[in-house]
């Protein structure tokens, strides 16, 4: 690209981690000067909100099968966990002991993983609990995302890019923002399946119920795979301002909606996580708060993709709510670029910073042609 840098219109849709790490890498970039804006209805400060994920991540690296399966997810996944292992010396990413036990034996061979993380080798059986047949211990990481989060947006004010909270109801509400040669990142997760212009009927909610606990006593990660939508893992996290806490989980139920805590499905929870770790009974560990999120899930899997619009919007319901704005002028053809980024289920954290890299590829590479026009 030329040395020169080029002045470019960018306006992310969406704070959670795939958004505000969008806007990192755009705002660090070394080829083009991003003026960046930051629309989202909730915003880091808004940890307690159920209308977005991210809050609510268990953000450890783990293995999940479409990595094994994808290559171009492959990539992101090892792109994010050798970010977030170079992070462990600052303090927000803590390197986590993991154990994987299993139903079945496991050969490393055939993991897709086992050159992604540190120290992998196969459990012994005395090490491996009943009722399992076999385990896997690792060396990983993970984040505390009510520290990780915050952190990105104080990096992203430092670096001149602006917040606006805002519920977005339909991309011709943008287009004045994003302008007639800027670039639209949709991080809107969930969101995307309601959005007029979007409204991606593959996305779909994961379910996910958890519980905060501090616990010192817990100092390594346990997993259990499961092909149920009963999950069972203990997750430490780094924290400076609340040490020594862990996530106990959880739930993996497709398709439900509901926000609502399960105070029988917390039971379930702590009782199996307590069987991993029984120093969760012990009189230092408590109970610190139940958490419910949504995961956004996506048929097809992950949308990173670039899409050009045609404003006005045009619809086959036609019933496209008019916002006020004079700009909006039916009559006033235009189009907007849109560089889609949600769908990540489970695995927004584990994949944001190689997700993000792809996305600021395909934004870079069209602010290159735009200026070669």
């Amino acid at each position: 690209m030329s040395t020169t840098k080029a002045k470019q219109s960018l306006v992310v849709l969406g704070a959670g981690v795939l958004g505000l790490t969008i806007a990192y890498l755009a705002a660090l970039d070394d080829d083009v000067s991003f003026n960046i804006r930051v629309i989202a209805r909730e915003l880091p400060e808004d940890m307690d909100s159920q209308g977005w994920a991210s809050p609510y991540a268990g953000a450890n690296w783990s293995p999940m099968e479409l990595g094994g399966k994808d290559e171009r997810i492959r990539k992101w996944e090892e792109k994010t966990f050798n970010k977030l292992w170079d992070m462990i010396p600052t303090g927000l990413v803590k390197l986590l002991p993991t154990r994987l036990y299993t139903a079945q034996r496991e050969n490393i061979s055939d993991l897709w993983w086992k050159d992604l993380v540190q120290n992998i080798r196969i459990l012994s059986p005395s090490d491996v609990p009943e009722p399992f047949k076999a385990g896997v211990a690792f060396d990983t990481v993970s984040v505390n995302p009510a520290e990780y989060l915050p952190w990105l947006q104080s990096e992203l004010i430092s670096c001149g890019v602006t917040f606006e909270r805002r519920n977005v109801r339909s991309l011709d509400e943008l287009r004045s923002l994003v302008g007639p040669d800027g670039i639209l990142v949709n991080a809107s997760s969930l969101g995307s399946k309601s959005i007029i212009g979007v409204e991606d009927t593959k996305l779909y909610p994961i379910r996910g119920q958890t519980i905060l606990v501090h616990a010192p006593g817990l100092q390594e990660c346990l997993l259990v795979r499961s092909e149920t939508e009963e999950s069972t893992y203990i997750i430490p996290r780094p924290g400076k301002g609340q040490p020594d806490t862990a996530i106990l989980g959880g739930t993996f139920q497709s398709r439900n909606w509901d926000t609502s805590l399960d105070m029988q499905i917390a039971r379930g929870i702590f009782d199996r996580c307590a069987v991993l770790a029984p120093c969760l009974k012990s009189a230092d560990s408590r109970i610190l708060k139940h958490n419910v999120g949504l995961r956004p899930g996506r048929e097809e899997g992950p949308r990173v993709e670039l899409e050009r619009i045609a404003l006005p919007l045009q619809s086959t319901h036609d019933l496209i709510p008019w916002n006020g704005n004079p700009t909006s002028d039916r009559d006033c053809e235009q189009s907007m670029l849109v560089a889609h980024a949600y769908g990540f289920g489970p695995a927004g954290f584990q994949r944001s910073w190689g997700a993000a890299e792809e996305v600021l590829g395909l934004v870079k590479a069209q602010v290159v042609l735009n200026h070669n026009i």
